[in-house]
């Protein structure tokens, strides 16, 4: 790494000082970077809240830690009796300001976390039921309620949906990809945008993100080309009386409000990294954080088969690999076909992809063809045409429906791919041991994404349900509290998004619900010690 001198380092961390005077505007005064008790020569900025990760997890929460505040509607009714009569008794009440686990108690959907759910069902009501209404809540801005943070991502806002392929139409509809206070609909008329289906692409989710951050004024929480090297707990031991003191003088820090009050801030996290100038050089830095949410989605990491072979440079885990490689011309004369391995949605773009290019296909996956957890099971035949045709296909033209191999496409349902040989064949495995050796032109996994927390100690292998575990969004989600999202296994560390199972971004907006009202209880709970004058320690409740 092409490390900078140190000027470019203090330059950097002026920025952020910078930024989060601007941020806070009138509201804080002075934010010392420097202290006698940090090591010498380190600049080292204190912050409430550091969010990593700038995709739709990352940004919602951001938009709710901002002091924008839900409430439901005067005139609107939830279709939900129950939920209704629940929101009425305390309509004066923003949603972050109420029991969150009272509201959600017998709701049922498609999340295993009931925040997500309760707060999809405000958003969209009914909207698994097939219909189309309006949100129950308006949105107000209260700036008393904003919590200083800063949002890390490694490109623009949005996250990964800027390097999704573009020629292919989301899961959802756009309505359910869209975050508060500004539907889908409204943005793509302000950009002149014909969205000529319910379904629209990547790259227009993409930029919809992107503008929110802007017309909601939050991109002075937004750093991008920022990437996470390490996040560590400064002190483990809490009943380790000898560093009790040590930890008052080191780990505190005071933000000085304008009406003179005093907010402590305890530096439980420590995050490195480095931000990526134009020049391509690194710029390092370090910062102190009282909380951590981590927003990284699940697609760092592609899923791998661990076999011989894998690493060739012929298999390939990415659709833009894929993509890339189709737009050059290298697919092209070429006898013989694509080897695509996998049957979820990504594994059916891809299908998709070869067969609009006339590039024939072996499509190789575990599952048997009525196994019905195959997602294609769960999508409607009118709203998502294409996949059922790959699904059509799937069944229809099995290598056992035809002993020889169908020009354009055939499936192998329940094999497993044994291995990759450098002559370009595969060695496949059918359920019942049976072995067969087929040519390929290039190979293409796709079984999924997990998310890279290396920066976490074990790779955060200690947090997620099954211990020791690699984090996966279905397998070993990071455990977290229901109503918080804080971790169950690591204090004032939070997740949201893929990373507790929400894959769905109409779900993951419960995530921020939950971590903006336990951090704002919080806030009111050290203001409250503060005013009684018992404002001393590390300042956490």
């Amino acid at each position: 790494r092409s490390y900078s001198s140190p000027e470019t380092e203090g330059q950097l961390l002026n920025s952020f000082v910078q930024y989060f005077g601007d941020s806070l505007g009138r509201k804080i005064k002075r934010m010392p970077l420097i202290e006698e008790t940090v090591m010498p020569g380190d600049s080292l900025l204190t912050l409430p809240v550091v969010i990593i990760g700038n995709g739709p997890s990352g940004i919602c929460l951001s938009y709710l830690l901002s002091g924008y505040r839900p409430y439901l509607s005067p005139e609107a009714i939830h279709p939900n009796p129950i939920l209704h009569t629940k929101l009425e008794e305390a309509r004066h009440l923003s949603i972050v300001d109420q029991d969150l686990e009272y509201l959600s108690e017998g709701l049922e959907g498609r999340s295993s976390n009931p925040v997500a759910v309760l707060f999809d069902t405000l958003l969209h009501p009914d909207a698994d039921f097939g219909y189309d209404y309006p949100p129950v809540l308006h949105w107000k801005l209260e700036q008393h309620n904003y919590i200083p943070h800063i949002v890390l991502g490694k490109g623009p806002p949005g996250g990964a949906w800027h390097s999704m392929e573009g020629s292919m139409l989301t899961i959802s509809f756009g309505d359910w990809m869209e975050l508060p206070g500004l539907t889908f609909k409204e943005w793509a008329a302000s950009k002149r945008r014909n969205i000529k289906s319910d379904r629209v692409m990547p790259e227009e989710i993409a930029c919809y993100y992107k503008h929110y951050v802007k017309v909601m004024g939050l991109q002075k929480n937004f750093r991008d080309n920022v990437y996470i090297t390490s996040v560590s707990r400064l002190y483990r031991g809490k009943d380790d009386e000898d560093r009790s003191q040590l930890n008052e003088n080191v780990s505190t820090q005071h933000l000085e409000m304008e009406d003179g009050q005093k907010s402590l801030i305890k530096r439980n996290w420590e995050v490195r990294g480095y931000q990526r100038a134009t020049d391509g050089s690194h710029v390092p830095f370090c910062l102190f954080a009282e909380n951590v949410a981590l927003a990284t989605g699940t697609f760092d990491s592609p899923g791998r088969l661990q076999v011989e072979g894998e690493d060739f440079p012929f298999v390939l885990h990415s659709m833009s690999d894929f993509g890339a490689a189709i737009s050059k011309g290298k697919l092209r004369g070429k006898a013989d076909p694509v080897l695509i391995v996998g049957a979820g949605l990504t594994a059916a773009d891809a299908v998709l992809c070869a067969y609009n290019n006339n590039i024939p296909v072996i499509h190789v996956f575990r599952r048997r063809i009525t196994d019905t957890s195959l997602i294609f099971k769960q999508l409607p035949k009118k709203l998502y045409p294409e996949y059922h045709k790959v699904y059509h296909m799937m069944c229809t033209q099995s290598h056992t429906v035809d002993s020889s191999l169908h020009s354009a496409y055939t499936s192998f349902p329940e094999h497993n791919v044994l291995s990759f040989k450098p002559e370009m064949k595969c060695v496949l495995q059918s359920a019942s041991g049976l072995k067969k050796i087929l040519k390929f032109s290039v190979a293409l996994v796709l079984i999924g994404s997990h998310p890279n927390l290396f920066f976490l100690k074990d790779q955060g292998h200690s947090i997620g349900h099954h211990s020791n575990q690699p984090i996966t969004c279905k397998g070993n989600p990071i455990e977290i509290d229901p109503y918080t999202y804080e971790c169950t296994k690591e204090a004032n560390l939070f997740a949201l998004g893929p990373l507790v199972g929400d894959n769905f971004v109409r779900f993951l907006k419960g995530g921020a619900l939950g971590i903006a009202r336990c951090l704002a209880i919080r806030q009111k709970k050290k203001h409250e010690l503060i005013e009684s004058g018992d404002g001393g320690g590390d300042g956490v409740p």
